[in-house]
């Protein structure tokens, strides 16, 4: 082997440069870029809740103590209605006693009335006297 061939077996070609361009390269474009998305909290979903299930407890517990404030109102009212009826039967049993036969007579003979001995009766349509009155004190 000759020195040139051994030359030019072992010499490497050149690396190939890239050419540099006279253009210059395309500036880059700017987007906006939107800030990341917080992920959302269940806070006030949980506070919602909390103030629903806070109503409706309370308005169960004015409901309750209304109900029981009426209860004790009809109680009262009930016995009040009681002691009434019983006063009303009393005054009836007393009306009652009062207009008892015996009754009227012992009045009317403490107002100075005196029993009649018979009885009449007078027809309105041609004014006759029916039955045999007697006056007053006249028989006895």
């Amino acid at each position: 082997m000759s020195a040139q061939t051994a030359a030019r077996a072992t010499a490497y070609p050149a690396p190939s440069r890239p050419r540099p361009t006279t253009a210059p390269a395309p500036a880059p474009r700017l987007r906006v870029v939107r800030a990341p998305e917080h992920a959302r909290t269940r806070v006030p979903f949980i506070l919602a809740c909390m103030a629903v299930l806070a109503g409706a407890l309370l308005s169960a517990l004015l409901l309750n103590t209304s109900m029981a404030a009426t209860a004790y109102a009809k109680y009262d009212l009930s016995n009040e209605l009681g002691r009434l009826n019983q006063d009303q039967q009393d005054l009836t049993a007393q009306l009652d006693a009062k207009a008892s036969p015996t009754q009227l007579a012992a009045a009317a003979a403490a107002l100075g009335m005196v029993p009649t001995n018979g009885t009449g009766w007078l027809r309105l349509s041609d004014g006759s006297v029916q039955g045999v009155p007697e006056p007053a004190g006249a028989g006895g």
